[in-house]
């Protein structure tokens, strides 16, 4: 085993010690209480998954943001946590953080429910990515402990975002990252934990770049502008999905999404010009029209019922930057990239 990864396994063991109890959120009736429709979601970071006929959206905020619709149409908005209890280890391996869940992800798995969330602070890398798990949506989950962890003058990417991949195989994959060396990737275990040392699949600058624009947000995350990858498995390939510039300014956002894909879960994934998006490349794929939205990204993509769905966050022109969610259908061209109509 290599050095890098007993230093990473040897901190998710460490993160987990706090967990030997097995404290277990509790969701129930409760949940369902106060809940309100509507067609306009408020969501930041947004993720779905779908059971028993039913749609569910998770997203940034504390202890998860959710909510559920039979059409993603009108959705029903819960008015308490995801998850109502975020085990301890959280706050004692992150300083500052103070369960303000952002960009979670899930996926069914060997017929369990996983869920990875992120455990940060604004603009530093001291981060982790927790795990829970359950049978089913809306049951008990499990806290699983941490699947990753990234410390200030350790580790040169962050671990947060992620998102899970199931290869062709059937092996399972985590990818994560936002700023410092970009976008990384590693191989899972069957406990859905680190199995390999992770390595960078994108970036938004060349190495070396010295054109690159300020930091606005940050005075520790440097100019590497890119985070929130999403991997979608269709047709053969693996399209990596990334968000570049900045989120989270409301108005001021500049946020934008751009896309890459390889025949190999491990890359290289290049852009429709052949470039690599280790050294910068990426086709734009969606970004703000000024007149709906001043900027768009975080998103996730998914093969399900019959549809290629795309969703992200948009920054709302007319209530001032107000985080909504964006969904469209993807289109495939014949050349087998992914495209969506304006808004």
């Amino acid at each position: 085993m290599k050095r890098g990864i007993k230093t990473i396994l040897w901190s998710c063991i460490v993160l987990m010690a706090a967990t030997m109890t097995e404290a277990q959120p509790n969701r129930g009736p409760r949940h369902r209480r106060m809940a309100f429709a509507t067609d306009t979601v408020m969501a930041h970071d947004p993720v779905m998954a779908f059971e028993n006929n039913t749609y569910y959206l998770l997203s940034t905020g504390m202890g998860i943001q959710w909510a559920t619709s039979k059409d993603r149409k009108t959705w029903v908005m819960q008015s308490t946590p995801f998850i109502e209890d975020i085990p301890q280890w959280t706050q004692d391996s992150v300083p500052g953080f103070r369960n303000h869940v952002w960009a979670p992800d899930i996926i069914r798995w060997h017929n369990r429910w996983w869920l990875a969330y992120s455990c940060s602070t604004f603009g530093k890398n001291t981060s982790a990515i927790g795990l829970m798990s359950a049978q089913s949506i809306g049951g008990m989950w499990k806290d699983e402990g941490c699947i990753v962890a990234s410390k200030e003058n350790r580790d040169n990417w962050n671990a947060i975002d992620p998102c899970f991949v199931i290869d062709d195989d059937g092996q399972p994959w985590l990818t994560w990252g936002s700023f410092w060396d970009g976008i990384q990737l590693a191989r899972l275990d069957t406990t859905m934990h680190l199995a390999s040392k992770p390595f960078t699949i994108a970036r938004r600058h060349k190495p070396g770049n010295q054109n690159a624009a300020e930091n606005p947000t940050s005075k520790f995350a440097g100019r590497n502008a890119i985070e929130a990858p999403f991997i979608l498995k269709h047709d053969g390939y693996y399209y990596l999905f990334v968000s570049w510039d900045y989120c989270c300014r409301g108005a001021k956002s500049n946020y934008r999404i751009a896309v890459g894909r390889s025949k190999h879960i491990e890359g290289p994934y290049l852009d429709r010009e052949g470039h690599d998006m280790r050294d910068g490349g990426g086709t734009l794929f969606l970004e703000g029209d000024k007149s709906e939205y001043e900027a768009a990204g975080h998103c996730a993509a998914y093969d399900m019922n019959g549809e290629s769905i795309f969703i992200c966050h948009g920054y709302s022109v007319h209530l001032n930057g107000t985080a909504l969610l964006i969904q469209k259908s993807i289109k495939w061209t014949e050349d087998k990239w992914p495209s969506l109509s304006q808004f």
